[in-house]
């Protein structure tokens, strides 16, 4: 499984960022693809998570009500919108893919993509 992240940048607080993340490889729909951040000095943390078959989904409380992530079958694309930013969110993006029902641990995902950086001033 192969993915790879766009659509990170710097915005002001209030304001909406959409990160995608494209998937590809053998059996993919079989895994959970997910979004995590790291901010300097801190340790990697979820933030939300979509099963490709059954759609289910779910979400760090820190952004419950402000990002969604979804799915485009079509183009084979996991997509987190991001709403509301906080100067708090800012971290470099990494999505990732588990085969597990093991979520929110980073160290059960098997693929990662390559970061992209969210910037929120205040």
């Amino acid at each position: 499984v192969q993915l790879q992240a766009s659509g990170g940048g710097m915005v002001q607080a209030g304001e909406s960022l959409r990160l995608s993340c494209e998937v590809s490889g053998r059996a993919f729909s079989s895994y959970s693809t997910g979004w995590f951040h790291e901010a300097p000095g801190e340790e990697r943390e979820f933030v939300a998570v979509i099963h490709w078959s059954t759609g289910s989904t779910k979400y760090a409380d820190s952004v419950k009500g402000r990002f969604t992530i979804s799915r485009d079958n079509a183009k084979n694309t996991v997509v987190l919108q991001m709403n509301s930013l906080k100067p708090e969110d800012t971290a470099v993006y990494y999505c990732a893919a588990t085969s597990t029902s093991k979520w929110t641990m980073p160290q059960m995902y098997n693929y990662w993509g390559q970061g992209t950086q969210v910037t929120v001033s205040s």
